[in-house]
Protein backbone atom coordinates (compact mmCIF):
# COMPACT_ATOMS: atom_id res chain seq x y z
CA UNK A 1 0.00 0.00 0.00
CA UNK A 2 1.40 3.48 -0.77
CA UNK A 3 0.62 5.90 1.85
CA UNK A 4 0.44 9.80 0.34
CA UNK A 5 2.34 12.01 2.08
CA UNK A 6 0.90 13.61 5.55
CA UNK A 7 -0.83 16.72 5.11
CA UNK A 8 -1.72 17.72 8.79
CA UNK A 9 -4.64 16.10 10.06
CA UNK A 10 -8.68 17.39 9.77
CA UNK A 11 -10.94 17.06 12.42
CA UNK A 12 -14.70 16.69 10.45
CA UNK A 13 -17.98 17.08 12.41
CA UNK A 14 -20.75 14.95 11.73
CA UNK A 15 -18.37 11.89 10.27
CA UNK A 16 -20.05 8.57 11.45
CA UNK A 17 -21.98 8.58 8.46
CA UNK A 18 -23.02 9.86 4.92
CA UNK A 19 -21.19 12.65 3.80
CA UNK A 20 -18.85 13.27 6.55
CA UNK A 21 -17.70 9.24 6.42
CA UNK A 22 -17.14 10.16 2.96
CA UNK A 23 -15.06 13.09 3.26
CA UNK A 24 -12.90 10.97 6.14
CA UNK A 25 -12.45 8.39 3.58
CA UNK A 26 -11.50 11.13 0.43
CA UNK A 27 -9.06 12.85 2.72
CA UNK A 28 -7.34 9.64 4.71
CA UNK A 29 -6.60 8.91 0.80
CA UNK A 30 -5.28 12.29 0.42
CA UNK A 31 -3.08 11.90 3.27
CA UNK A 32 -4.71 13.51 6.09
CA UNK A 33 -4.75 12.01 9.19
CA UNK A 34 -8.05 12.65 10.83
CA UNK A 35 -10.13 13.42 14.28
CA UNK A 36 -13.39 12.08 13.62
CA UNK A 37 -16.72 13.96 15.42
CA UNK A 38 -20.16 12.69 16.08
CA UNK A 39 -22.45 11.08 18.78
CA UNK A 40 -22.50 7.12 17.56
CA UNK A 41 -19.65 6.20 19.17
CA UNK A 42 -19.81 2.52 17.50
CA UNK A 43 -19.98 4.10 13.85
CA UNK A 44 -17.46 5.99 14.35
CA UNK A 45 -14.61 3.41 15.72
CA UNK A 46 -15.98 1.16 12.70
CA UNK A 47 -15.36 3.84 10.33
CA UNK A 48 -11.74 4.78 12.08
CA UNK A 49 -10.73 1.04 12.65
CA UNK A 50 -11.52 0.03 8.81
CA UNK A 51 -9.55 3.62 7.54
CA UNK A 52 -6.45 3.22 9.84
CA UNK A 53 -6.42 -0.85 7.90
CA UNK A 54 -7.10 0.76 4.46
CA UNK A 55 -5.07 3.83 4.41
CA UNK A 56 -2.13 3.52 6.97
CA UNK A 57 -3.30 7.38 8.47
CA UNK A 58 -3.81 7.62 12.21
CA UNK A 59 -7.54 8.11 13.00
CA UNK A 60 -9.34 8.94 16.08
CA UNK A 61 -12.64 9.36 17.73
CA UNK A 62 -14.12 12.10 19.18
CA UNK A 63 -17.34 11.28 20.80
CA UNK A 64 -19.54 14.81 20.99
CA UNK A 65 -22.82 16.20 21.01
CA UNK A 66 -22.65 19.62 19.26
CA UNK A 67 -25.73 21.42 21.07
CA UNK A 68 -23.89 20.08 24.33
CA UNK A 69 -22.15 23.24 25.76
CA UNK A 70 -19.73 20.58 27.48
CA UNK A 71 -19.18 18.70 24.36
CA UNK A 72 -18.59 21.66 22.41
CA UNK A 73 -15.94 23.15 24.51
CA UNK A 74 -13.69 19.75 24.06
CA UNK A 75 -13.59 20.16 20.45
CA UNK A 76 -12.73 23.86 20.29
CA UNK A 77 -10.33 23.31 22.97
CA UNK A 78 -9.23 20.60 20.68
CA UNK A 79 -9.20 22.92 17.58
CA UNK A 80 -7.20 25.70 19.71
CA UNK A 81 -4.84 23.22 20.81
CA UNK A 82 -3.46 21.00 18.57
CA UNK A 83 -1.43 22.54 15.64
CA UNK A 84 -1.25 19.72 13.68
CA UNK A 85 -4.58 20.01 12.46
CA UNK A 86 -4.69 22.09 9.27
CA UNK A 87 -8.97 21.19 8.05
CA UNK A 88 -12.05 21.86 9.66
CA UNK A 89 -14.84 20.23 7.67
CA UNK A 90 -17.74 21.89 9.44
CA UNK A 91 -20.21 19.08 8.20
CA UNK A 92 -22.82 18.64 10.47
CA UNK A 93 -26.41 19.71 10.63
CA UNK A 94 -29.57 18.92 10.37
CA UNK A 95 -32.33 19.83 7.77
CA UNK A 96 -36.59 19.85 8.07
CA UNK A 97 -39.16 19.92 5.67
CA UNK A 98 -42.08 20.92 8.31
CA UNK A 99 -43.65 24.25 6.85
CA UNK A 100 -43.49 26.84 9.59
CA UNK A 101 -46.79 27.09 10.71
CA UNK A 102 -46.49 23.28 11.55
CA UNK A 103 -42.89 23.44 13.03
CA UNK A 104 -41.88 22.97 16.64
CA UNK A 105 -40.36 26.24 17.83
CA UNK A 106 -37.83 23.70 19.91
CA UNK A 107 -36.66 22.04 17.19
CA UNK A 108 -36.20 24.83 15.02
CA UNK A 109 -34.11 26.14 18.05
CA UNK A 110 -31.83 23.44 18.00
CA UNK A 111 -31.37 23.49 14.09
CA UNK A 112 -30.20 27.13 14.56
CA UNK A 113 -27.46 26.18 17.09
CA UNK A 114 -26.10 23.07 15.41
CA UNK A 115 -26.19 24.35 11.94
CA UNK A 116 -25.00 28.32 12.99
CA UNK A 117 -24.20 27.99 16.53
CA UNK A 118 -22.25 24.79 16.75
CA UNK A 119 -20.37 25.32 13.00
CA UNK A 120 -19.77 29.29 14.24
CA UNK A 121 -18.32 28.49 17.16
CA UNK A 122 -15.44 25.67 15.81
CA UNK A 123 -14.76 27.96 12.77
CA UNK A 124 -13.74 30.35 15.60
CA UNK A 125 -11.89 27.82 17.59
CA UNK A 126 -10.02 27.22 14.50
CA UNK A 127 -9.37 30.08 11.93
CA UNK A 128 -6.82 31.78 14.66
CA UNK A 129 -4.73 29.18 15.05
CA UNK A 130 -4.33 28.49 10.86
CA UNK A 131 -4.31 32.44 10.62
CA UNK A 132 -0.80 32.17 12.64
CA UNK A 133 0.56 29.20 11.22
CA UNK A 134 -0.06 31.01 7.64
CA UNK A 135 -2.16 28.00 6.47
CA UNK A 136 -4.90 25.88 6.93
CA UNK A 137 -8.53 25.30 5.07
CA UNK A 138 -12.22 25.64 6.36
CA UNK A 139 -14.87 23.75 4.70
CA UNK A 140 -18.49 24.84 5.57
CA UNK A 141 -21.27 22.29 4.38
CA UNK A 142 -24.14 24.77 3.77
CA UNK A 143 -26.83 24.38 1.16
CA UNK A 144 -28.48 25.09 -2.35
CA UNK A 145 -31.38 26.30 0.10
CA UNK A 146 -28.87 29.19 1.33
CA UNK A 147 -29.37 30.48 -2.29
CA UNK A 148 -32.84 28.66 -2.71
CA UNK A 149 -34.67 29.09 0.10
CA UNK A 150 -38.26 28.54 -0.96
CA UNK A 151 -37.61 24.80 -1.77
CA UNK A 152 -37.22 23.70 1.80
CA UNK A 153 -38.38 24.95 5.69
CA UNK A 154 -37.83 29.13 5.66
CA UNK A 155 -35.30 28.19 9.07
CA UNK A 156 -33.33 25.41 7.62
CA UNK A 157 -32.61 27.89 4.46
CA UNK A 158 -31.61 30.78 6.81
CA UNK A 159 -29.05 28.77 8.70
CA UNK A 160 -27.55 27.55 5.16
CA UNK A 161 -27.86 31.50 3.87
CA UNK A 162 -25.81 32.18 7.07
CA UNK A 163 -22.91 29.31 6.16
CA UNK A 164 -22.57 30.75 3.18
CA UNK A 165 -22.24 34.24 4.40
CA UNK A 166 -20.01 33.32 6.78
CA UNK A 167 -17.43 31.90 4.54
CA UNK A 168 -17.53 34.30 1.84
CA UNK A 169 -16.56 36.80 4.65
CA UNK A 170 -14.07 34.58 6.26
CA UNK A 171 -12.56 33.91 2.84
CA UNK A 172 -12.10 37.77 1.95
CA UNK A 173 -10.61 38.43 5.38
CA UNK A 174 -8.64 35.53 5.37
CA UNK A 175 -7.07 34.97 1.43
CA UNK A 176 -4.12 36.85 2.74
CA UNK A 177 -2.97 35.21 5.78
CA UNK A 178 -3.01 31.66 3.64
CA UNK A 179 -6.21 30.27 4.61
CA UNK A 180 -8.69 28.73 2.41
CA UNK A 181 -12.36 28.81 2.62
CA UNK A 182 -14.38 26.74 0.89
CA UNK A 183 -18.68 26.60 1.10
CA UNK A 184 -20.16 23.57 -0.22
CA UNK A 185 -23.77 23.90 -1.72
CA UNK A 186 -25.32 19.93 -2.12
CA UNK A 187 -28.45 19.98 -3.52
CA UNK A 188 -30.46 16.51 -2.66
CA UNK A 189 -27.79 13.74 -1.61
CA UNK A 190 -28.50 10.27 -0.80
CA UNK A 191 -27.71 10.29 3.14
CA UNK A 192 -29.73 9.54 6.34
CA UNK A 193 -30.49 13.93 6.49
CA UNK A 194 -33.59 12.98 4.59
CA UNK A 195 -35.38 10.57 7.16
CA UNK A 196 -34.30 13.01 9.82
CA UNK A 197 -35.58 15.77 8.29
CA UNK A 198 -39.45 14.29 7.73
CA UNK A 199 -38.86 13.13 3.78
CA UNK A 200 -37.08 9.79 2.97
CA UNK A 201 -35.07 9.87 -0.28
CA UNK A 202 -37.02 7.49 -1.57
CA UNK A 203 -39.85 10.34 -2.34
CA UNK A 204 -37.34 12.44 -4.05
CA UNK A 205 -36.77 12.24 -7.84
CA UNK A 206 -33.70 9.69 -8.76
CA UNK A 207 -32.63 12.31 -11.34
CA UNK A 208 -31.93 14.97 -8.57
CA UNK A 209 -30.40 12.94 -6.21
CA UNK A 210 -26.70 12.50 -5.54
CA UNK A 211 -24.63 10.10 -4.08
CA UNK A 212 -22.72 11.29 -1.47
CA UNK A 213 -19.72 9.67 -2.78
CA UNK A 214 -19.99 12.07 -5.88
CA UNK A 215 -20.88 15.15 -3.97
CA UNK A 216 -18.05 14.77 -1.83
CA UNK A 217 -15.42 13.98 -4.79
CA UNK A 218 -16.72 17.00 -6.68
CA UNK A 219 -16.73 19.24 -3.40
CA UNK A 220 -12.86 18.66 -3.36
CA UNK A 221 -12.59 18.84 -6.92
CA UNK A 222 -13.82 22.32 -6.61
CA UNK A 223 -11.54 23.16 -3.80
CA UNK A 224 -8.26 21.20 -5.80
CA UNK A 225 -9.58 24.21 -8.20
CA UNK A 226 -9.88 27.02 -5.96
CA UNK A 227 -13.44 27.36 -5.91
CA UNK A 228 -14.74 29.53 -3.27
CA UNK A 229 -18.42 28.08 -3.36
CA UNK A 230 -18.83 24.86 -5.16
CA UNK A 231 -22.27 23.55 -6.34
CA UNK A 232 -21.68 20.55 -7.34
CA UNK A 233 -25.03 19.98 -9.46
CA UNK A 234 -24.45 23.01 -11.26
CA UNK A 235 -23.31 22.61 -14.69
CA UNK A 236 -22.44 25.68 -15.51
CA UNK A 237 -19.93 27.50 -13.30
CA UNK A 238 -20.42 30.99 -15.37
CA UNK A 239 -23.93 30.81 -14.07
CA UNK A 240 -22.60 31.29 -10.52
CA UNK A 241 -20.17 33.76 -11.32
CA UNK A 242 -22.65 35.94 -13.24
CA UNK A 243 -24.74 35.61 -9.84
CA UNK A 244 -22.10 36.60 -8.02
CA UNK A 245 -21.06 39.77 -10.42
CA UNK A 246 -24.64 40.65 -9.81
CA UNK A 247 -24.83 40.56 -6.63
CA UNK A 248 -21.37 42.44 -6.16
CA UNK A 249 -22.45 45.43 -8.49
CA UNK A 250 -25.59 45.77 -6.28
CA UNK A 251 -23.62 46.05 -3.07
CA UNK A 252 -22.04 49.30 -4.17
CA UNK A 253 -25.72 51.02 -4.74
CA UNK A 254 -27.12 49.42 -1.51
CA UNK A 255 -26.32 52.25 1.11
CA UNK A 256 -27.62 55.67 0.68
CA UNK A 257 -27.91 59.04 2.28
CA UNK A 258 -30.90 59.42 0.13
CA UNK A 259 -33.71 57.38 -0.13
CA UNK A 260 -34.64 55.53 -4.58
CA UNK A 261 -36.28 57.89 -6.14
CA UNK A 262 -38.95 55.16 -7.34
CA UNK A 263 -40.27 55.82 -3.86
CA UNK A 264 -40.58 59.27 -4.69
CA UNK A 265 -39.77 60.58 -0.71
CA UNK A 266 -37.64 63.89 -0.54
CA UNK A 267 -34.44 63.63 0.93
CA UNK A 268 -34.33 65.25 4.41
CA UNK A 269 -31.33 67.60 4.95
Amino acid sequence: MTIPERKGTALITGASTGIGAVYADRLAKRGYDLVLVARNQGRLLELAKRLEKETGRLVETLVADLNDQSDIRQVEERLKGDRHITMLVNNAGVGSMTPLLSSDIDKMEEMISLNVGALTRLTYAAAPGFAARGGGTLINIASIVGIAPERMNGVYGATKAFVLALSQSLQHELADKGVRVQAVLPGATATPFWDIAGVGIHNLPASIVMTAEDMVDASLAGLDQGEIVTIPALPDLDEWNRYEAARRAMAARLSSSSPAARYGIAAKA
